[in-house]
């Protein structure tokens, strides 16, 4: 099989970054041993020369806005846009605000404030790609901004009532489908851990943090969704048809 990109837009904090893996390598353990892949240093101004040479593309999280003036973020929304249907496309968290923001939605900072710890996310289609089925999801999450409004063609597959547009769709369309996600399926709960205690009381405010810390120490469904993304990636699903409900 052709490799799969990791478009690496953001890299763990400093002080984390000798007690857990980057991105990519992350990236790398969720799509399993024998998936060749080739990483990409968004921030360096890498990015892929031919979309079509790559099974699929993930576009990683970063500390980054997709508002942010930075010389990297233009780019990588107009590759996005030349990659759509070229190649499939998975967004996770600024991954899938990028790839909002690029086909036409907006992103904002949320004034729900942060999103930390577990998520639960509803799923409202059982796509071809999902299996196990699974109804809901609960996920780590780390986040500030949202998708504020989605693209018009994009369908809506999760959603929470903090994170109305958890999960994106984009199929309606001839070429290779898009999908993303606002949750971290590559993060460990360690990780996610580590990375509300170090925000703790100077940028989460330590009620929600403690909460945030209690919902990681109970189970979630990394597992479901790492499957359902080494699926999407390396399964084609049949077209979808538009029912016309933007569900």
């Amino acid at each position: 099989m052709k490799p799969i990109a990791i478009l690496e837009t953001g890299k763990p904090p400093a002080d984390l970054a000798d007690s857990f893996d980057d991105y990519p390598a992350r990236f790398r353990a969720l799509l399993g041993e024998g998936v060749p892949t080739v990483r990409f240093d968004v921030q360096a101004g890498r990015l892929p020369d031919d979309p079509g040479a790559f099974q699929g593309a993930i576009v990683t999280g970063s500390a980054a806005g997709v508002y942010d003036d930075l010389p990297w973020i233009g780019p990588l929304l107009d590759w996005l846009r030349a990659a759509r249907g070229r190649t499939r496309l998975v967004g996770i968290c600024f991954g899938h605000q990028a790839m909002a923001q690029a086909f036409g939605g907006r992103v904002e900072k949320s004034d729900r404030g942060w999103g930390v710890g577990s998520h639960r996310y509803e799923v409202h289609s059982d796509e071809p790609w999902m299996f196990p089925r699974s109804k809901a999801i609960t996920i780590a999450v780390s986040h500030q901004d949202q998708v504020i409004v989605p693209p018009d063609d994009a369908r809506v597959i999760a959603s929470s009532a903090f994170t109305p547009y958890a999960s994106l769709a984009w199929d309606r369309h001839e070429g290779e489908p898009a999908v993303s996600f606002q949750c971290h399926p590559e993060f460990q709960p360690e990780y996610a851990a580590a990375l509300v205690r170090q925000r703790r009381g100077h940028r989460i405010p330590e009620a929600l943090a403690d909460e945030a810390l209690d919902t990681l120490a109970r189970p979630n469904d990394r597992a479901v969704l790492t499957a359902w993304i080494r699926a999407f990636l390396m399964v084609t699903p049949p077209p979808v048809e538009d029912d016309g409900s933007g569900i």
